[in-house]
């Protein structure tokens, strides 16, 4: 018998494979499931045509068995077979795919889907077996042949028995290494679970044998073996599926069994596109974060299939980072697979398909928070960070896809708000947007800054997560209206005869003012009197960008670039404090130098942010109240 030669480029795939480029060995079960399926797609195919086929599509199925004893794992199909040129041709050389000659030679209309190509999916094989042998009878051909080989030395071919059309490949699975445990792929249960997991909605069933027991007949405790063919795919995929044949309950089954969740999706869209971007999709939005979502060892990505295989279990290119909280999968059959098939090429079938499906988020996400606002509160609190940090970041470019989903916490009704919600609410004379950022909601509502800006009927965004003064930031403006910190600059709600007061009083104090900063050095730009304080005596505002909220977040980073506000003490001109810096400012400079450094650190511990030295503070206020 003739030992044959792989080509040149057979033999260079088939050493990678052998030496597996595939991230998980399990995928060869997978590959060859496909070609058996493309074998009777064929057949199937002529039999529409072909009377002498003699078979209907109730009678193709693909059979799976695996025997411990020798070894082997046996993959067989009744669909067209190979003849000894096919053979050559589809497991002899690299990428020789019957499957695209015979679509594009007999012009396949859309009811037959050639999911799988013989070539580099065969070689998949020699990644768990050290030999392969394929025996096949092409339809119409009286005799069959046995094609065989122990990888890269080379392959036979040679005349056999086979009775009927079809393929039979039987795989030699290596021994057990150091590193590698091959006794799993002879494991019933674990080629049954890969076959639900890739195969699950191959159309043709996929069968194995299944040894089960049962009592003998007339005994009490006396159990016999016997085996069964069972069906282990489902074959028809729920999304393609009319929408009118499925409930709710059918989605949700679905969904927690499919991504392994105890809870229903708080939402799902089926999705069926055609046209530019052609294809299938189910996507959830979960109703509770993962454990591990704000993570770095979560992974987005949905469930790529082509044509019902499943190619990659977590297509990250699918989904932005910003809705990186969604679950589901993605069936087409217009995409380009690279030489492993599981690698997606990114070309521009993949970002049409995924710019669609970040629109269907996108439209999915908006009815809900107009339609059914409970619900989108709900999914708001579990991933509402995600869209703010999408706001922030890459510069800001995917802001205005993202504004109307934002929510904040109101000083409106203690609730959640959009940006639009607030701007309905305006004053006529509003200017700004404005907001405080804390800890929590009940540290800004005892923020001194806050006092005022509601005192006089303005709303107030609460600012309570990391991200949320740093994407506020990103925005710049909503609707035409800046955003303003209660916090920062001229809040512009003092009339003009107020404005002239506390400038007039500002213009007096001034040298004060000045020997306080000179106290404070380099602690504060400026310390100045207050336009926002009301009964409070003390604050911390900040000029510029850069707010004390902002310095806090940033400098609590594990990192040793350490960043600084322009922090400003802002001192209330109606506070019998102010009455008491005079007095001490004309009679007494060196107890207003404590009492400057006592109302700083007063003012840091507002803010939340931690004092250097809490004994000296501590030693100061103990020699003021003895005093």
């Amino acid at each position: 018998m003739e030992t044959k030669q792989f080509k040149a480029e057979s033999k260079k795939l088939l050493e990678m494979m052998i030496n597996s480029i595939y991230t998980h060995k399990e995928i060869f079960l997978r590959e060859l499931i496909s070609n058996a399926s493309d074998a009777i797609d064929k057949l199937y195919f002529k039999s529409l045509t072909d009377d002498g086929v003699g078979m209907n599509k109730d009678d193709f199925e693909i059979l799976i068995n695996a025997d411990k004893d020798s070894r082997t794992v046996t993959i067989t199909d009744n669909g067209i077979g190979m003849t000894k040129e096919e053979l050559e041709n589809n497991l002899g050389t690299i990428a020789k795919s019957g499957s695209l000659d015979f679509k594009s030679n007999n012009n396949l209309g859309e009811d037959v889907d050639i999911i799988g190509q013989f070539g580099v999916g065969f070689y998949s094989a020699f990644m768990v077996a050290d030999k392969v042998t394929v025996k096949s009878k092409a339809y119409g051909s009286d005799t069959a042949y046995e094609w065989q080989s122990e990888g890269v030395e080379g392959y036979t071919i040679d005349e056999c028995d086979k009775a009927k059309p079809g393929t039979e490949i039987t795989l030699h699975i290596k021994e057990n290494t150091e590193d590698e445990s091959y006794d799993e792929y002879l494991e019933q249960y674990r080629l049954q679970s890969i076959i639900k997991k890739y195969s699950d909605y191959i159309r043709f069933p996929v069968k194995m044998d299944v040894e089960h027991q049962r009592k003998k007949e007339g005994t009490e405790d006396e159990y016999e073996k016997f085996i069964e063919r069972e069906t282990i795919n489902s074959m028809i995929p729920i999304w393609k599926k009319n929408k009118s044949e499925l409930k709710d309950e059918d989605y949700n089954s679905f969904y927690k069994e499919k991504f392994y969740d105890y809870t229903d999706p708080i939402k799902y869209a089926h999705v069926k596109t055609e046209g530019t971007a052609t294809y299938n999709a189910l996507l959830y939005i979960p109703s509770k974060a993962p454990y591990d979502y704000y993570t770095r060892e979560y992974e987005k990505g949905l469930q790529l299939y082509a044509n019902g295989v499943l190619i990659m279990d977590k297509c990250a290119d699918l989904l932005p980072d910003y809705f990186s909280f969604v679950k589901g999968l993605v069936d087409s059959e217009d995409l380009s697979l690279n030489i492993s098939r599981e690698m997606l090429q990114h070309d521009r079938q993949l970002k049409l398909i995924a710019k669609s499906i970040e629109k269907t988020i996108k439209n999915e996400l908006s009815k809900m928070l107009k339609n059914e606002r409970e619900k989108y509160e709900e999914f708001y609190k579990a991933f509402g960070l995600q869209l703010k940090a999408g706001v922030y970041s890459s510069y800001g470019m995917n802001k205005d896809t993202l504004v109307d989903l934002l929510m904040f916490n109101s000083s409106n009704e203690d609730k959640l708000t959009t940006l639009d919600e607030y701007v309905s609410r305006m004053r006529e004379d509003q200017k700004y947007i404005y907001y405080a950022s804390g800890e929590s909601i009940q540290r800004i509502k005892n923020l001194p800054q806050t006092e005022m800006v509601l005192d006089k009927g303005y709303e107030i965004l609460y600012l309570t997560e990391n991200v949320d003064e740093f994407a506020i930031k990103m925005l710049m403006n909503y609707k035409e209206k800046q955003f303003m910190s209660v916090s920062s600059g001229d809040l512009d709600i003092d009339t003009p005869e107020e404005k002239e007061e506390i400038k007039a009083k500002a213009e007096e104090n001034k040298e004060m003012f000045a020997f306080m900063k000179e106290t404070l050095a380099d602690k504060v730009k400026e310390v100045r009197l207050s336009q926002r304080l009301k009964t409070h005596p003390v604050c911390l505002t900040s000029d510029g960008d850069l707010s004390v909220e902002m310095e806090k977040v940033l400098n609590s980073m594990p990192t040793d670039n350490k960043v600084k506000a322009e922090k400003v003490l802002e001192i209330n001109p109606d506070h019998s404090i102010f009455a008491k810096l005079q007095e001490l400012y004309a009679n007494d400079k060196d107890k207003l130098k404590k009492y400057t450094q006592l109302l700083y650190t007063q003012s840091l511990l507002i803010e939340g942010i931690s004092i250097e030295n809490p004994v000296e503070f501590s030693n100061m206020v103990c020699d003021l109240m003895t005093e």
